[in-house]
């Protein structure tokens, strides 16, 4: 598949880029987590990068803390387009945060990324991976996810299980489950219908998706890894950089 936006089942990305960057710390002392930098590239860039490789033309990025200086960062961009979800008054977590920034996002899917993970496309780039496998009809939400092989930096025990038609279940208690989430999926406006007020997390929507048999997985092609502590960054720039 070409890397066009004829490819894609959305032009549109939202990047969760609010939090408060504790993991983060020291680092986060002085600049929000997507700015942190990573082989002399902030986080950020990564996941903007390959959106614009992929051919997505707009994001839709949510600030919170030190939201001034991302913003300010985020200005310095040439593509894609940039429009700013307002969290200042709030931090309302990965669910609250796609709420509220739904009536920016105006399509239907929409892509939605973290931006404290840097990943290594397959054969095929992840937006047309999500795109190919994508169907409105059962799906309100495809999450790509990852290997425990090609999850590097990465010491849990797994989140999620597929099974043969690619729908999702949660690891279980003490158990290992084979695939982790690798901040990246497409959404439809569908999973956000009836959602909480205030901040919550995705996985509320995601259980009941998973309830009603209507989340779905697929499996990355390429490496990935996990940037979400200080410690992560040095083995990620040597496997980038190759030294």
């Amino acid at each position: 598949m070409t890397r066009s936006a004829a490819a894609l089942a959305s032009d549109v990305a939202l990047l969760l880029s609010a939090g408060m960057g504790k993991r983060m710390r020291p680092l986060t002392a002085t600049r929000p987590k997507p700015l942190v930098r990573v082989a002399g590239k902030a986080l950020i860039d990564y996941s903007l990068d390959k959106l614009t490789e992929a051919g997505v033309t707009r994001a839709v990025v949510n600030v919170h803390f030190m939201a001034d200086q991302l913003q300010a960062h985020l200005a310095g961009r040439q593509a894609p387009a940039i429009a700013i979800s307002d969290e200042t008054d709030a931090l309302l977590e990965t669910g609250g945060g796609m709420v509220r920034a739904a009536p920016l996002i105006a399509s239907d899917p929409f892509f939605c990324l973290n931006t404290d993970v840097i990943w290594l496309d397959g054969p095929t780039n992840a937006f047309a991976a999500l795109s190919q496998a994508w169907d409105p009809a059962k799906m309100d939400a495809l999450l790509l996810l990852v290997g425990h092989k090609q999850a590097h930096n990465y010491t849990g025990m797994g989140d999620f299980h597929l099974d043969s038609a690619g729908k999702i279940s949660r690891r279980k208690p003490g158990r290992v489950a084979p695939f982790i989430y690798t901040g990246i999926q497409i959404v439809s406006q569908r999973l956000l219908r009836e959602a909480p007020d205030g901040a919550f997390s995705t996985g509320v929507l995601w259980d009941r998706a998973i309830d009603e048999g209507r989340l779905y997985g697929l499996s990355h092609t390429g490496e990935w890894y996990e940037v979400g502590t200080p410690a992560m960054i040095a083995p990620t720039e040597a496997a980038l950089t190759g030294h």
